[in-house]
């Protein structure tokens, strides 16, 4: 900020404009001679002011009277009048009467110029206040702490922080010391601006001059600090302070249990808590809203149930965010109806939800694939008064396209378009839809969007393109695709982790792998790390296409790599190894799985098992299959079927009888395959065998059909080998 920016008034305002029009320096206006009659107006002006119902607009009223008559009043009454309007918040009576009595030649004082400060400042309006501050130094006023420290926090509720910084030093070199006040609203100021590097530079030059920080500096740099994701250095700006003999209060320790929390380190956060209530300070809300939040994420539903007791035996009312943050844990747990219910409780403890609020538990909805529940809601919230926004409307687009209804989510597009919402759409919306067209095979409407979004003056971002290059190589257009890819470049748009992951995974399906490969590698030169589902892609082909080596290499570059294999990692190159006949190779490969912790999954175990009975390992088979079912997870019909073909191999009749009835004891459904399967098993039984007696009845869900009886597999068995008629019930 230069000298001329302060010394001088703004050009455009009008006040400042009559002043120099009419009386550049202000000289007191002293050519009317005064009636008697101008101490009655000065004295009723007084009293209407200072009465203990101040009748602010009966005064003002009065003064235009006086004016209008040429009964002016005096020059301290109408400084007085300024004064007084100011400083009781009548700013835009305050400007009237101000340019009213400089219009007629009557000089400002210091009082009623710093009254015209702090209007400006309440305006919004610092840059005008500066200029003020200007004439005031011109008049030969001196610099007024007061006035500045207003402006300066003026101009950093503007978000002007980089001029309030100008003033600062302007100050300074003024001779005007700036006090505790003036370097905690520019600390406040430069934390709210997330120039945290310049507010820590200001707090070290605030000790250098002597101007010893207070409660307030320490919280607002803790708070900054933690907003801004550096909780260590709050820790020990917290640490300073305690030593400074400061006490923290609910503010300062709301501040570190919210930064704590968001870094996930709710352990830390909730000792701090503990420390708080130990030094006798009450939490309020804010302190508990993200130690709730946190516990809600990771499913500790018990400590939350305590906490939210807490707050009420405390007598601390739960708020908004209070319940949007259960809701919000609750939907994340995939537990939207039980989200409803605190929604429920919220409106009987007389809560209004946010939209926020009703966003979280839309989505919620929409994820748990209760779309028609999503839309009651949002029919609740338009009830209510509670406008939706572009997020409420992308959110149910969202359900509708995950759902299949792409038909139902252009309706709603239309109703969007055509002003229904009164809500614009943004790109995202238009994403949303193209995605779904695109998930869909409904490339045509998919492009039609995208024409459309850009007729509406919205530029695709990258997400778009990875939507609709991933549709084209889906659909085998690899042309398109990458004619796509080649637009996306020359807008300027980078291309992301996510689009390489499809490019290779679309290429990969083809399949055309020499050129999932060389994007692959192009990905690695391009700086971007490769996750780990694009090593699995990639090694799942290269095990399809029979180049274990290959693939081995890749996963011993995952090990090496910050993406470490994940379970279907080590199931890909453990069933490649299998099929590849190395036995002991894919047993050290389980055994180091289980070694870094990786539980196998249904998917491993399956694999395992039809790879073991295939080889005729069927001891091994069956320990797996006792692991697998011992793990919780329930065997299908591929695993019944690699088990009954192992069996079947090796002549195991009754290992083959007992797993059949442990088959329908389960209840499991047959499907053609598993059903070949059985009567092959019995085909190849010998014929000393009672078929009728060992074959239990299969039962199929309700609803696909009846169950299938002992006579029906023989009936089929007949058929497919007649020479084994005389097995069959008449």
């Amino acid at each position: 900020m230069n000298t001329k920016t302060l010394l001088n008034p703004h050009p455009k305002s009008y006040a400042f404009s009559n002043i120099y029009a009419h009386n550049a320096y202000f000289k007191f206006f002293s050519s009317m001679p005064a009636p008697t009659s101008h101490t009655d107006i000065d004295t009723q002006i007084r009293s209407l002011c200072e009465k203990p119902n101040s009748q602010f607009s009966e005064a003002v009223s009065l003064f235009q009277r006086a004016v209008g008559s040429c009964l002016l009043p005096s020059w301290s009454t109408c400084n007085f009048l300024v004064d007084v309007l100011a400083r009781s918040k009548n700013h835009d009576l305050a400007l009237s009467v101000y340019k009213q009595m400089t219009h007629v030649g009557v000089s400002p004082s210091f009082l009623s110029l710093s009254g015209l400060t702090d209007c400006f400042v309440s305006a919004r309006k610092p840059e005008l206040a500066l200029g003020v501050m200007g004439l005031m130094v011109k008049c030969g006023f001196r610099f007024h702490l007061f006035g500045m420290n207003r402006i300066l926090k003026g101009l950093c509720q503007n978000g002007e922080v980089g001029n309030a910084m100008g003033l600062f030093r302007e100050m300074q070199r003024n001779c005007v010391s700036p006090d505790i006040i003036s370097y905690n609203i520019l600390i406040n100021g430069l934390c709210k601006a997330k120039k945290l590097k310049e507010a820590v530079c200001l707090f070290v030059d605030m000790e250098a001059a002597d101007c010893h920080p207070n409660l307030v500096t320490y919280t607002t740099l803790v708070d900054g600090l933690c907003k801004d994701s550096r909780v260590d250095e709050a820790m020990d700006v917290w640490e300073e302070m305690k030593k400074k003999g400061l006490v923290a209060d609910v503010i300062v320790y709301s501040a570190l249990i919210n930064g704590l929390s968001f870094k996930g380190n709710v352990d830390r956060a909730k000792d701090v808590f503990d420390e708080m209530l130990g030094k006798g300070i009450l939490p309020n809300v804010v302190t508990y809203n993200p130690l709730m939040h946190n516990l809600c994420r990771m499913g500790h539903w018990k400590e939350t149930t305590v906490m939210l007791n807490d707050m009420e035996e405390r007598g601390i009312r739960p708020d908004v965010v209070t319940y949007t943050v259960l809701i919000e844990g609750l939907c994340k747990d995939g537990r939207a109806r039980n989200a409803m219910d605190i929604l429920d409780l919220m409106l009987e403890k007389g809560v209004e939800p946010s939209t926020q609020t009703y966003n979280v538990i839309i989505n919620g909805l929409c994820k748990g694939g209760m779309v028609s529940e999503a839309f009651k809601i949002l029919e609740m919230m338009t009830k209510k008064g509670i406008e939706p926004d572009v997020v409420t409307y992308n959110t149910l687009l969202m359900g509708l396209c995950d759902d299949g209804k792409v038909d139902e989510a252009m309706k709603l597009f239309k109703f969007i378009l055509n002003g229904g919402s009164f809500v614009e759409p943004n790109v995202m919306t238009f994403n949303m839809l193209i995605q779904g067209f695109c998930k869909e095979g409904c490339l045509d409407e998919a492009v039609e969007i995208y024409h459309m979004m850009f007729e509406k003056g919205i530029s695709g971002s990258i997400v778009t393109y990875n939507f609709l290059i991933g549709g084209y190589l889906k659909a085998g257009m690899v042309d398109k695709a990458m004619e796509l890819w080649k637009h996306a470049l020359d807008l300027g748009l980078s291309p992301n982790s996510t689009t390489y992951s499809i490019i290779i995974d679309g290429f990969c399906k083809m399949p055309m792998l020499s050129v999932a490969k060389g994007i692959f590698s192009k990905m690695k030169t391009c700086g971007l790390s490769p996750t780990v589902f694009d090593y699995n892609t990639l090694m799942a082909s290269l095990c399809k296409e029979g180049s274990l080596e290959q693939a081995r290499r890749l996963f011993q570059e995952m090990g090496n790599s910050t993406h470490a294999p994940d379970v279907a990692s080590f199931t890909i190159i453990i069933n490649a190894t299998f099929k590849a006949g190395d036995f002991q190779c894919a047993k050290e490969l389980l055994m180091d799985m289980l070694e870094l912790g990786l539980m196998p999954d249904h998917l491993t175990f399956s694999v395992l098992i039809n790879r073991l009975s295939k080889l005729g390992l069927l001891e091994e088979a069956k320990s797996v299959f006792e692991r697998m079912t011992d793990s919780g997870f329930t065997p299908d019909t591929f695993v019944y079927d690699s088990l009954l073909k192992g069996f079947a191999s090796k002549g195991e009749t009754k290992a083959i009888i007992d797993l059949l009835h442990q088959m329908a004891d389960k209840g499991l459904v047959l499907d053609s395959e598993i059903i070949s399967t059985i009567l092959t098993c019995l085909c190849d039984m010998s014929k000393d065998v009672d078929v009728m007696e060992i074959l239990p009845n299969f039962s199929k869900e309700a609803s696909k059909g009846a169950s299938i009886s002992c006579d029906e597999l023989l009936s089929k068995l007949n058929k497919s080998h007649p020479e084994l008629k005389l097995l069959c019930v008449a």
